[in-house]
This record gives structure tokens, C-alpha cells and sequence, in this order.
């Protein structure tokens, strides 16, 4: 096993533009690493070479195997989306010395003259494409780093599917070479071409410049469509998001979603979440997929009733009860996953009680709205008082 391996990001094919320390470790390296394309440009003939493909597993045995000096080659920041992980966890960081260039996301934005410290970076690499467009459907800024298993136009009719509302498409290829592109279109643009597959795609809402929406949850009812008031009151549902310690990924359920408010303020707040939205009635379903739509989340519904249609679901690490008997909520804690967590709220109190011996704890939430009286006073008008409750402990 190699001492030490050098980490060398690379910007260009020009061997002129690495760093002194780049070019001793590329210079004295008995097995240099990397893709087809840095191999040819920077290598020369005669060192021995491995190539970096789909089979990283392979790459890393490779490396494990020589005695000698390791140099890895890699595009911009190898930190960054690349190959640092990977190297770090088979040998430790102590054994790695990284040499780094600008990502392709810094030069993505830099070449629009446009900050990126508010923007969320999403790699399809190696991953779902679903996931990646769902994961940015929502969000003023962000960049996903796109493949050949998942090209722009790809990308661009999943995000179309999610009623994203981006104004501003930027395709970014071949950065920091003579080949570079960089080439504007908007959403349906993107879903309709032929683009270059390896590259960064860039999707701003606005001017780029107003920094990402402020963090809340309990929006007012107002802002969802539902059924003569049947909706989780927005101080419940604020309190129910917090007790849920939504995770960054996974699975979220909302079971007798009603209007879905839960479901999509938890997709909004996480946008890696899987959040599925389970509901019986066929005009609340399609209230969901609204809201959803309003909102610019990605929300899949699920039409049919608790517990029966759950079967077909994947297990959830999350999941929302929204009142009805015990027997939707025993179905759901029979597929939680490990260190998982169910919230539940409900209007009557034995089952509330029920709810508790499961999960272990429960409040009563009860509010009282303040109301301008003809006068000018104010009065508080109390609420129907709601039973939340929680767990398991972990």
C-alpha cells in the first residue's frame, strides 16, 4: 500500500496549468489514476496509468496494490462530488495529500457572474435522477451535477413533471477547456434538447441575487386548498413538523392526508425526503397534487385507505398520522423503519390515549385566535382543542 497518494485536481488538459506541487507529484508518480481524457492530455508515455471507470472498487484495489508513488487525477475540487471520498474512507485522509482546482460548480457560476453561497448542489451521479429533481424542484438556486445515465434533457422533463418554475436554465460543459460551453435556455429548452451529458446544469429562480427564502413552517391555512376547514390548523402543524425531526433523506408518510398541508411543508423543508401523501378521497387527492403544484413541491400521492393500500409502499423512516382509528396507526409503526418516528393527532381523547401507550408521549395543543371585536377590542377565540401525539423514544 502506497505512503502517500497525491490528490491532483485538475482545471484544463494543459499540464502549464497545474500548481508546482501538482506537477512533482505527477512528475515522480510510479501509478498515476484518472479519467481517459486526463490520462491522455497529462500523462506521458511510459507511466504506468489506470483508468477511472464505473468499477471504483477496482480502482482503489489497483491503488492498494502499489508500493510506489500514487498520483490521482481528477476534475476541479476531487473534494467536491469526487474522488476524495471514496480514496479517504478505503486509506484515511492522513494518507492523502490534495491538491485542488475550482469545481465545475464554481466555475459554473462564476462564468454567469453570479454567487453561489446560497445555492444547493445536487450530483444524479450515482443516484436516481428522480431524487436529484426532486430534491431541487422546490429552490430558488441550485446546480445538479448531471451523467450520461442522466443527461439534462432528463433532468429537465422530471423537473417539468414537478411543476418546477425556474426563469433561468444554464447547461455548462467542458469547463476550462478549449471546448467549453455555456448555453442558456429555460426549462422546457432543456427538456426538449440534446445537450452535452457530462455537465452542470444551473436553475435560478429571480435575479440569482436575493439570497434563498427565509426557514418557516405553519403556514397559514389560506395558502392550501382543502375541504370546508378540513386541514391541520397551522399552530398543530407547526408543532407536529417540529416533533417529526424530519431527517435530510428517507421516506415520509402522511396517512389521511386531507389537503396535504403537512406533506408538502415537510417536502419543502426537506427536499431530499421522499414524502408520500396517503389519502382515500379522490378530491382531496387531487387538493393535494394542487398544493403541491402551488407550492413548487414534489409530493407523490397515493389514492386509497389506510392501512390496506400501504402495502405497496416503501417502509417510511417519517410518517404522519392525521387522526382516525388505531388501526392505521398500528399499520404504520409495523413498517417504521429503525430509529424512526410517527407523530399522530386526533380530536377525541381515548384514542389520543391509545396513541400515547404506542408511541409514548402526547400533548394537548390547545389555541385561541385573537379577534377584533366591532369596537375595537380584542377577544381570543378558542379552537377545538387537538391531541398530538409522539415517538417512539429513541
Amino acid at each position: 500500500m502506497p505512503e502517500r497518494i497525491t490528490v491532483v485536481g485538475v482545471a484544463t488538459d494543459e499540464v502549464e496549468t497545474l500548481g508546482k506541487a501538482a506537477r512533482r507529484a505527477l512528475d515522480s508518480a510510479d501509478l498515476v489514476v484518472g479519467g481517459r481524457r486526463h490520462l491522455h492530455a497529462l500523462v506521458p508515455p511510459g507511466v504506468r496509468t489506470e483508468v477511472i471507470d464505473a468499477d471504483v472498487e477496482a480502482v482503489l484495489d489497483r491503488i492498494a496494490r502499489e508500493p510506489g508513488a500514487v498520483c490521482v487525477l481528477a476534475s476541479g475540487d476531487p473534494g467536491f462530488f469526487g474522488m476524495v471520498r471514496p480514496l479517504a474512507a478505503r486509506f484515511g485522509p492522513e494518507r492523502l495529500d490534495i491538491q485542488p482546482e475550482p469545481s465545475s460548480v464554481a466555475l459554473a457560476f462564476a462564468r454567469l457572474g453570479l454567487p453561489w453561497d446560497d445555492a444547493a448542489v445536487v450530483s444524479a451521479h450515482g443516484r436516481p435522477l428522480a431524487a436529484a429533481a426532486r430534491w431541487v424542484a422546490g429552490l430558488a438556486k441550485a446546480a445538479v451535477l448531471v451523467s450520461p445515465e442522466s443527461p439534462p434533457e432528463a433532468l429537465g422533463k422530471e423537473l417539468l413533471a414537478l411543476g418546477a418554475t425556474h426563469d433561468h436554465v444554464v447547461v455548462c460543459s467542458r469547463l476550462g477547456t478549449a471546448e467549453e460551453r455555456v448555453e442558456r435556455t429555460d426549462l422546457a429548452g432543456l427538456a426538449q434538447g440534446t445537450w452535452e451529458s457530462l455537465a452542470v446544469v444551473v436553475l435560478i429562480r429571480g435575479d440569482g441575487l436575493a439570497g434563498g427564502k427565509s426557514l418557516g413552517w405553519g403556514l397559514p391555512e389560506e395558502d392550501f386548498e382543502h375541504r370546508a376547514g378540513m386541514i391541520t390548523k397551522n399552530e398543530v402543524r407547526a408543532v407536529a413538523v417540529a416533533k417529526l425531526e424530519l431527517p435530510r433523506t428517507g421516506v415520509m408518510w402522511d396517512v389521511g392526508a386531507g389537503s396535504g398541508s403537512v406533506a408538502v411543508e415537510c417536502a419543502a423543508l426537506r427536499p431530499g425526503l421522499s414524502v408520500l401523501a396517503i389519502e382515500r378521497r379522490p378530491d382531496d387527492a387531487a387538493r393535494i397534487r394542487a398544493n403541491a403544484t402551488t407550492h413548487g413541491i414534489a409530493v407523490e400521492v397515493t389514492d386509497g385507505e389506510a392501512p390496506g393500500v400501504l402495502a405497496g409502499l416503501p417502509d417510511p423512516d417519517r410518517a404522519f398520522v392525521g387522526g382516525g382509528g388505531l388501526g392505521a396507526l398500528d399499520a404504520v409503526l409495523d413498517r417504521l423503519r429503525p430509529g424512526g418516528r410517527v407523530v399522530a393527532t386526533y380530536a377525541a381523547l381515548d384514542r389520543a390515549c391509545g396513541a400515547m401507550d404506542r408511541l409514548g408521549s402526547m400533548v394537548q395543543l390547545g389555541v385561541a385566535r385573537g379577534e377584533r371585536l366591532p369596537d375595537g377590542g380584542v377577544r381570543l377565540a378558542a379552537q377545538n382543542p387537538v391531541f398530538l401525539a409522539w415517538g417512539p423514544d429513541r
